[in-house]
């Protein structure tokens, strides 16, 4: 299996546990890991027979600006179920990060990954 990623995608969104983070608001960033077979693609250099990395990210921006999440795992889990819903694919992998997370100290970020494969 092939794999396509996209890093890093930057959203500010309000998903969180707490009224105050779905009210203010914060920064996520989401990975997407795509497992599929790029052997059609590399053949033919046609966008055809690949994923496009652009109608990846606005279905992943979508499910973000359409929804206000309380935990990482449920934003995870529907970029993933919408992926492969849309897309030709064996495998999805999805990493979803949140800063400033209000755990009572400092930290970088908090991430969920979850994998998901088709039916």
């Amino acid at each position: 299996m092939d794999t396509i990623r996209i890093h890093n995608m930057s959203f500010y969104g309000y998903h969180g546990v707490d009224a105050s983070e779905r009210d203010l608001g914060g920064k996520f960033h989401v990975d997407v890991e795509l497992g599929l077979d790029l052997r059609p693609a590399g053949e033919s250099d046609e966008l055809a027979d690949t994923v496009d990395y652009k109608a990846v990210y606005d279905l992943v921006a979508d499910v973000q600006r359409s929804n206000r999440f309380r935990l990482l795992e449920a934003f995870a889990h529907a970029v993933a179920e919408g992926i492969l819903a849309n897309f030709a694919i064996d495998q999805v992998t999805i990493r979803v990060r949140k800063a400033s997370v209000p755990l009572g100290g400092l930290i970088d970020h908090t991430e969920v990954e979850i994998t998901r494969t088709a039916s």
